[in-house]
């Protein structure tokens, strides 16, 4: 069989793993419809079907799925060689693909990436936002990160960030009012804000641990969702409690705004890390990358 073009097969790759021609398109900095049709030719030369595609959506096929695997890593691969050659210029110059999810983006992205980029003008640091746990070599991304605890163990972790903690909070005229537990299964007895997992569909409890006793606890409440900010709009109304980061509650807790309890059951955990896949030497880019949010 001849060759099939390798701009072909990762025009490929990049339409099986977003599932949108668009995204794709948007990607690759082509057209939707040049896109498309680079990917009907494809097929036709291969002599089989790779994209089931409809009005409304686009998916690999069965064949395309095994084909989707093999590319993957290889592509990466290449990618990383075609990296590896900044090593040869003063500065280094790429792209960086990087999974995480909203918290981190919004918070210890949102701080610190805009001095790497001032300072990286040769390097593109491209973040894709879910809270879905990623295969980061699969989906052609460079790193992923995550809290500690998150990561998969085949990967390299490096630690960037410093120790996170949660706290329950609610006003002090709502702990007035109802009391403030003083163990989690309390919990039960107060209307809480409960975290709605889009990975799994299902409602996340809150984690606890005191003396190396870990505990679950499920909460009920009048919302359900997963949008830290829309939590606190209901809390500071002084209507339920809910469980936030210790950072992002920091200055209702100085200014009294809001007040924690059961703080000897919410000790600090590891925080934010950037996981990458093993590999013999990182990308120069991803290496700056690394380097930077360690500092």
């Amino acid at each position: 069989m001849a060759r099939m073009p390798l701009n072909d097969l990762a025009a490929f790759a990049a339409v099986a793993r977003t599932r949108s021609f668009t995204a794709a398109a948007a990607e690759l900095r082509v057209s939707p419809s040049a896109l498309s049709h680079a990917m009907r030719g494809l097929e036709e030369r291969l002599g089989v079907r790779l994209l089931a595609r409809s009005t409304r959506s686009v998916a690999p096929t069965e064949a395309g799925m095994s084909l989707l695997d093999r590319l993957g890593p290889a592509l990466a691969e290449i990618d990383t060689g075609l990296a590896e050659l900044a090593a040869f210029r003063d500065e280094p110059e790429g792209i960086v693909r990087i999974t995480t999810f909203h918290w981190i983006a919004q918070t210890f992205l949102a701080r610190r990436l805009p001095a790497f980029l001032a300072a990286h003008p040769g390097i593109t640091v491209q973040v894709t936002v879910d809270d879905k746990l990623q295969d980061i070599v699969a989906n052609g991304f460079d790193a992923g990160l995550r809290f500690g605890e998150d990561v998969e163990k085949d990967m390299i972790a490096v630690r960037v960030g410093p120790p996170l903690r949660h706290l329950v909070v609610a006003t002090p005229d709502y702990w007035a009012r109802h009391g403030r537990p003083t163990q989690p299964r309390d919990l039960r007895e107060h209307p809480c804000v409960a975290y709605h997992q889009l990975s799994s569909g299902g409602i996340a409890p809150w984690d606890f641990e005191k003396d190396g006793r870990e505990l679950r606890q499920r909460v009920e409440g009048p919302l359900i969702c997963n949008s830290s900010d829309l939590a606190l709009a209901l809390v500071r109304q002084g209507g339920c409690v809910s469980l936030h980061m210790e950072e992002d509650v920091a200055a209702d807790l100085r200014t009294g705004r809001l007040e924690a309890v059961l703080e000897d059951w919410t000790p600090p955990f590891d925080g934010v890390h950037l996981y990458h896949p093993s590999r013999r030497q990182s990308p120069p880019a991803l290496r700056a990358l690394i380097d930077f949010l360690k500092e």
